[in-house]
């Protein structure tokens, strides 16, 4: 309360941002939450611009009209592509867009607390700061998980898994700021299902036409692991004529691809730490990211551990907004000398 009293007396706008490979959020000090698809786009031509009416668009507005725009999807693997202007470019206008979306006064200082993939905190911090440097004042750069421990309380003897499109990322807390060593990212995520659906599907119906926009919704809509009842049809194109396709196996393969690397990598965390605190660890695993919406990923986890000894599972109720939530949380308790002016 009394950070929200001083924030108010020297006019500063605390905000929270989950810069994410797939979907970005932005919370705020002054009770706004808002997201966007991570896609950016400028029109082609002088006719593009016409018919769009905008000299940049976002998200699923950017989606919708891709055929009449240079589309950018920056982050891959929650990194900022190197080299690439347009990635660079396309962040900055995310960054601005999602501040924008905050609506903060005329004047106000912005303190922004920006979460990204566990390993990548050192590659990203550098173009992070470049990219947000014009519209906030000061800055944070932290894991998203961590973000998602500390908006949750999560502060001692637990670890948080974050499955995002880019990049599964992992955090044990132990009563202190995670280090280096208690945080690890892995490549086996929302994108890696989405191209190994799209793989499957090309495999079993190869005269369907349909493409990796289709594949990814999908799977947002009917991700499962282990048993679903019921079918699981969707309508694809066959020579222009809309057909009924079961695409069900194909579901459950994509997702439960990659699940093996996700426990193996829970177990090889919790094995190298304190032998004291394990139990204590693998009793509070909390899973977050858009991954943790995919039904029955909880018990599978959880069913995989249990040889490990007892266990418990659980997942975040807003896997959307946990991150930059948590973000914020942290921006309004931060000590002032933690703060990197720009």
């Amino acid at each position: 309360m009394k950070q929200k009293e001083s924030s108010k007396e020297d006019n500063i706008l605390f905000v929270g941002i989950d810069l994410g490979t797939s979907r970005s959020s932005i919370s705020a000090s002054n009770d706004t939450r808002e997201w966007v698809e991570s896609y950016v786009g400028w029109p082609r031509d002088f006719i593009s611009l016409q018919v769009v009416g905008k000299p940049v668009l976002f998200g699923a507005e950017a989606l919708k009209n891709r055929l009449s725009l240079d589309l950018c999807r920056p982050l891959e693997h929650g990194v900022i592509k190197e080299g690439i202007e347009k990635s660079e470019e396309a962040v900055k206008e995310i960054i601005k867009y999602l501040i924008d979306l905050a609506k903060p006064e005329s004047g106000q200082k912005i303190y922004a607390v920006v979460g990204v993939p566990a390993d990548t905190l050192k590659v990203n911090k550098l173009a992070i700061r470049k990219a947000v440097a014009e519209f906030v004042h000061s800055l944070m750069v932290v894991s998203e998980p961590f973000a998602v421990a500390y908006g949750m309380n999560l502060l001692n003897n637990a670890l948080v898994i974050d499955i995002g499109a880019g990049t599964t990322d992992f955090c044990i807390m132990h009563g202190t700021i995670p280090a280096e060593e208690d945080q690890k990212t892995i490549l086996n995520a929302g994108d890696d299902i989405d191209e190994k659906l799209f793989s499957y599907l090309t495999e079993k119906y190869p005269n369907s036409r349909f493409n990796k926009n289709m594949v990814r919704q999908f799977k947002e809509q009917y991700s499962f692991v282990r048993e679903t009842p019921g079918d699981i049809r969707v309508e694809i194109p066959v020579d222009g004529k809309p057909v009924m396709h079961d695409i069900k196996n194909e579901i459950r393969r994509a997702c439960e691809n990659i699940l093996p690397a996700i426990v193996e990598t829970t177990t090889e965390m919790i094995a190298r730490f304190d032998p004291e605190f394990q139990v204590k660890i693998k009793n509070n695993i909390v899973l977050s990211g858009g991954g943790s919406l995919i039904r029955g990923i909880r018990e599978y986890v959880q069913d995989s551990l249990k040889e490990y000894g007892s266990c418990s599972v659980t997942c975040v109720e807003d896997p959307l907004f946990a991150g930059s939530n948590g973000a914020l949380k942290l921006a309004e308790d931060m000590p002032a000398k933690y703060w990197e002016p720009l």
